[in-house]
């Protein structure tokens, strides 16, 4: 079993650009919006020059600190930068797995640009049981797995704790609604959480919310101009890379002006991610990447079948041209789409009988034969006397 130790993280500030990494390519306005959930209106500020403004978010629930700042005025996104305090226990993560599987470290490093992958078996469910340690007992009553994007929620979690040297469940083998799964409340410093998958899974992170913790000290930066009306949207569902334009230092800005925090309210312009446009939510799709509105899943292995590889040829059932029977080379003679290993009966009329064809091109050539020679014949015919010029 490997384990892999984290030191404990003290009270600090963390800086957080919400610029979208460059190899992402910037979407349209309205594909940015429809990624949040909620917002934040912030109405013409007292202001006389463009100050630097500071918007707390201390209170809000949020699964990813990404933000996107819509000027109203001038119908563009502008830079922004996402600053929060952390106050954590020291968190191990133990697991079975080999030691380089999966990338463990990557679910606490509070980057929510990197992500644990778990590899799918070919002929079952995927399962994968984690370790989280503390140094000193956390009360929580929830756990929230930020899923990379284009992936489906596991199928089913089991949680339990060691509570005063008991292994205790505190939740049963559930099937997975969400990406924040509640459960009693409950201390401990050992928590184990067992997942089954039907999909390859790459969570980013994986929170113990901690309800004994420090405080979380979070709040917004951006520029503002005078005169000006902004709407902060935040809280997506996925990744999004609004196109902004040249951005001053936020970070270590003077003269930052606190204005208090505005309601929130929701995103009426928000669509859940859906890749496929299958009209079934990733995070429920059991094929995400090939639109499936049925969800048919014959075997009950997860897995959508148009995503699944009955014949175990490395090709799924929606690109196999046979995909009950192993034919990696896909050879197809005949081309009619279905794999020469399961072509039995060949589909069309003229591969069941080879001679129609040769039928067909004769009686064409016999009509034509037949139509040359009346042509000439009736160009050979004496054309009929007049009777009126007749002595």
């Amino acid at each position: 079993m490997k384990y892999i130790s984290f030191s404990a993280l003290t009270l600090c500030l963390l800086a957080v650009t919400v610029q979208v990494q460059a190899q992402d390519a910037p979407l349209a306005p309205e594909q940015v919006i429809s990624a949040y959930r909620e917002y934040k209106e912030i109405g013409s500020l007292s202001i006389r020059v463009p100050t630097v403004i500071e918007v707390p978010f201390n209170t809000e629930s949020m699964e990813r600190t990404d933000f996107a700042v819509w000027n109203q005025a001038t119908n563009i996104f502008e830079p922004s930068f996402f600053r929060q305090g952390i106050a954590s226990a020291s968190i191990a993560l133990s697991s079975d797995l080999p030691p380089l599987e999966g990338r463990l470290p990557n679910m606490l490093d509070t980057d929510e640009r990197t992500s644990a992958e778990f590899r799918l078996p070919d002929d079952a469910w995927g399962q994968v049981t984690l370790t989280l340690s503390s140094t000193a007992p956390v009360t929580a009553s929830s756990l929230t797995l930020l899923l990379d994007d284009h992936v489906a929620l596991p199928l089913t979690a089991e949680i339990r704790a060691l509570v005063n040297g008991t292994d205790k469940i505190v939740l049963a083998k559930s099937k997975v609604q969400s990406s924040t799964i509640s459960f009693p409340r409950t201390t401990a410093k050992t928590w184990t959480v067992s997942l089954t998958y039907g999909q390859p899974l790459r969570i980013t992170e994986l929170r113990l919310n901690q309800e004994n913790a420090t405080p979380f000290i979070r709040s917004l930066r951006f520029l503002a101009q005078p005169g000006t009306t902004y709407r902060i949207y935040f809280n997506p569902d996925r990744r999004v890379a609004a196109k902004v334009g040249e951005s001053g230092d936020l970070a270590s800005a003077k003269d930052v002006l606190p204005i208090g925090g505005s309601p929130t309210q929701p995103n009426l312009a928000y669509r859940i991610a859906d890749s496929d446009g299958d009209s079934i939510p990733d995070v429920q799709d059991n094929c995400v990447s090939i639109a499936n509105p049925d969800q048919q899943d014959l075997n009950g292995n997860g897995r959508g079948d148009v995503c699944d590889d009955f014949d175990q040829d490395g090709i799924i059932n929606s690109k196999d041209n046979c995909p009950n029977l192993p034919n990696r080379d896909q050879k197809d003679s005949d081309s009619d789409g279905i794999g020469d290993v399961c072509d039995v009966q060949e589909s069309r009329v003229t591969e069941r009988l080879p001679w129609l064809p040769w039928a067909g091109m004769g009686a064409a050539a016999v009509v034509l034969v037949v139509l040359v020679a009346l042509t000439l014949r009736s160009g050979k015919t004496t054309p009929p006397t007049d009777p009126s010029k007749e002595s």
